[in-house]
């Protein structure tokens, strides 16, 4: 393999470990529906889309994108459009430190899913 197929292969491996993360995300009171997908001119999104009992959906996602020489890795949680949690976007040169921070910022957006899913719970009984 020449060393753009080993960065396609890093970078496909790294996506599926990050939805694989973030594809763990349970709540047995909360329905959840996974994506991944890719967005032009060269990025991919992956996460999590939780949908609570009164209709309003919750998204747990990271994403990397490749613009201007550099890749771009960010990572949020979002509650009908508000921002709960917006990991500063992280500009690299090489793709290995992309990598290392899409896995940094799958964990940090799963760790406090069930905690926040709660809360959102607990407004609505």
């Amino acid at each position: 393999m020449d060393s753009e197929s080993l960065a396609a292969a890093g970078l496909l491996a790294a996506l599926g470990r990050a939805s694989e993360i973030l594809a763990e995300l349970h709540h047995p009171f909360v329905r959840s529906e996974r994506f991944s997908y890719f967005f032009p001119p060269a990025g991919a999104r992956t996460g999590t889309t939780f949908t609570l009992p009164d209709g309003r959906e919750m998204r747990f996602e990271v994403s990397i994108a490749a613009a201007d020489g550099a890749f771009h890795v960010t990572g949020e949680i979002t509650a009908e459009g508000e921002s709960l949690l917006d990991l500063p976007r992280k500009s690299v040169p090489g793709l290995g430190d992309a990598l290392a921070v899409l896995d940094d910022y799958a964990g940090e957006v799963a760790a406090p899913a069930g905690r926040l899913i709660d809360q959102l719970l607990d407004g609505i009984v």
